[in-house]
């Protein structure tokens, strides 16, 4: 029987290479497409650009900002990877978040009864 030549197996790996790329660069683009659409950050950069009636300054500066907000997301992402066992990340980041949606809670419940 015929071994598969190295070749082979630097084709499949590229293949999974490859794919996991564009996997992960759809997840992440419609992540924060949906994410960013419609929100103050959009509404703000709308609102600039009617005003200056510049909308290519006004674009580029804020494609920069977000790409510097991405990017300091990016670092601060692989510091905790790198330090933080996964585990605790989770447990560390859920706790925030029911936190969080506690305090939301409570604000709304106050609002509504006082």
């Amino acid at each position: 029987m015929r071994q598969p030549s190295s070749n082979s197996k630097i084709k499949v790996s590229d293949q999974k290479d490859s794919s996991a790329f564009f996997n992960i660069l759809i997840t992440s683009f419609s992540t924060i497409f949906l994410a960013e659409l419609g929100d103050k950050t959009q509404l703000a950069t709308l609102m600039l650009s009617a005003q200056s009636g510049r909308p290519i300054i006004i674009f580029t500066g804020a494609a920069l900002a977000l790409i510097t907000t991405s990017l300091l997301g990016v670092i601060i992402g692989q510091w905790i990877a790198n330090n933080l066992p996964r585990q605790s990340f989770t447990l560390i980041s859920g706790l925030i978040m029911l936190s969080l949606g506690i305090y939301l809670v409570t604000q709304g419940l106050t609002d509504y009864f006082y």
